[in-house]
């Protein structure tokens, strides 16, 4: 199981506002063709805007639309739906349905990919709360800290009346207080105190040890140990020393979960779930086919069933509470060398209505994933050399002889897609990694000669090949 945490919405549009084409051209800038596949994602995404803005009775009876892409491994089948979910800021979780046929698995039911996907959702939105209070949690913080650095005197504020002499001695001494309170405040600012070292009080982490045996697994049992034993967890405090920097990093933190309304993180973390989450159900081709009575294949069917619910619509009991499949938008992934949708059963068959088929990749497909995302993988390399002022510079020739290599290495041993690439600029750019800090001319063009002298005769040969490529 993978887990991906979303990042910001990458569009510059709304959400709202993306049309299924613009979702698209969205996708294009990290994942190379596979139109089709695209087309399907965009306006599954698109139905779900749409679907929100129906009246609520029947938005409730609108379901998703779940897809099965088809296609080999290493063509993009996994990065559409990661790059989908990271557009939308929604949660996402990768799960191989493999892994509950293995022989003898003892572990967390299917349940646990909706517990997982809610654990993933809390931390997105808990996220976005500390960044919403990040600005006053850092004046907190601030303010904390000058304490401990400049504890304020017991006359720092006059008590007295304004009849009593004493009285304008007391503010004199607060106004000093507050001045050089604010030139430290200036040094803090700068950094100038960060290797001053303060006392700070912490909270110990310390848990007693509880062995809980439950068929169920910890998470089915609504039990809140912090509400049955109060002072138990997290009350007890030990004063530490630490330095400035530390402490600042430490009380932001700190500030940051005092100010979080984890109630309100829970409920939209539970409801985004419901309405906005994916779940990448990877390898689905392994758990196509039905009994036969012996071996393994014993528990395909099973392990479709299992899953058939969920993809359905049930309530699954969380930590956080009962959460809804209904809404959630699956989308199936396998190569299906072998098996076929049509070997699942007919009841989660009917579940995945759009089929989409992926394309295996042509030199001209290596050619633009080399140059054309965003994260292209020699932009990758050239800024990884870039650290230590090697300026790398590739020929359109050499990458056209990277990817003929690459293509022809698919077809001689196991064709896995796109991964073949980083096997092959790995081998291409060995002795230059190796190499680098040492060079004396930082200045390195790589073109189709020094491709073909670093990788010709390990493509010819095919036994080493499949060792090193």
């Amino acid at each position: 199981m993978v887990f991906y945490l979303p990042e910001s919405i990458e569009a510059a549009a709304s959400l709202e506002d993306m049309t299924p084409r613009q979702i698209v051209s969205e996708l294009d800038k990290h994942v190379v063709g596979q139109a089709e596949a695209k087309r399907a994602v965009a306006i599954a995404l698109r139905n779900r805007v749409r679907r929100q803005k129906l009246p609520e009775e029947l938005a409730e009876e609108v379901l998703p639309k779940n897809i099965i892409m088809i296609g080999p491994t290493g063509v993009g089948k996994t990065e559409i739906a990661r790059r989908l979910a990271r557009l939308t800021n929604s949660p996402f979780i990768k799960v191989e349905a493999s892994r509950f046929t293995e022989v003898g698995y003892v572990g967390r039911d299917v349940e646990s990919m909706i517990r997982d996907l809610v654990e993933i959702a809390i931390d997105m939105v808990r996220d976005e709360k500390a960044n919403e209070v990040a600005e006053k949690a850092e004046q907190n913080a601030e303010e904390r800290l000058l304490d401990l650095l400049l504890p304020s005197p017991a006359t720092a504020r006059p008590q007295a009346q304004p009849e009593n002499p004493s009285s304008e001695d007391g503010e004199r001494q607060h106004e000093q207080y507050l001045r050089t309170r604010e030139k430290l405040r200036a040094q803090l600012r700068e950094g100038k105190l960060n290797e001053r070292q303060v006392e700070v009080e912490v909270r110990e982490k310390s848990f007693p040890a509880v062995e809980i045996t439950s068929a169920q697994g910890i998470e089915e049992m609504d039990i809140n140990f912090k509400d049955i034993l109060p002072g138990l967890f997290g009350q007890r405090t030990k004063k530490r020393r630490m330095l400035v920097s530390e402490a600042m990093d430490y009380l932001i933190q700190e500030e940051e979960n005092r100010l979080v309304d984890m109630e309100q993180v829970t409920r939209t973390a539970v409801e985004r779930v419901e309405q906005s989450g994916i779940i990448f159900l990877d390898e689905v081709d392994k758990i196509a086919g039905r009994e036969h009575g012996h071996g393994p294949d014993v528990s395909r069917e099973g392990v479709q069933r299992d899953i058939l619910p969920i993809v359905e619509g049930t309530t699954v009991n969380t930590r956080y509470g009962m959460v809804r499949t209904d809404h959630i938008l699956f989308i199936a992934a396998g190569a299906f060398h072998v098996s076929k949708p049509s070997d699942l059963i007919p009841e989660l068959q009917g579940r995945f209505p759009i089929r989409v088929e992926l394309h295996s990749l042509t030199v001209e497909d290596f050619i633009r994933i080399l140059k054309e995302p965003k994260s292209a993988l020699v932009k990758q390399y050239t800024a990884l050399l870039e650290t230590e002022e090697i300026k790398l510079t590739f020929s359109d020739e050499a990458l056209e002889e990277v990817a003929k290599y690459a293509a022809a290495v698919n077809e001689q041993t196991e064709n896995i897609g796109a991964r073949r690439l980083h096997t092959i600029m790995e081998k291409l750019l060995d002795e230059i990694s190796f190499e680098g800090p040492d060079l004396k001319k930082k200045n390195v063009r790589i073109d189709e000669e020094y491709v073909q002298k670093q990788l010709a005769d390990i493509v010819k040969n095919q036994d080493l090949s499949r060792y090193i490529l």
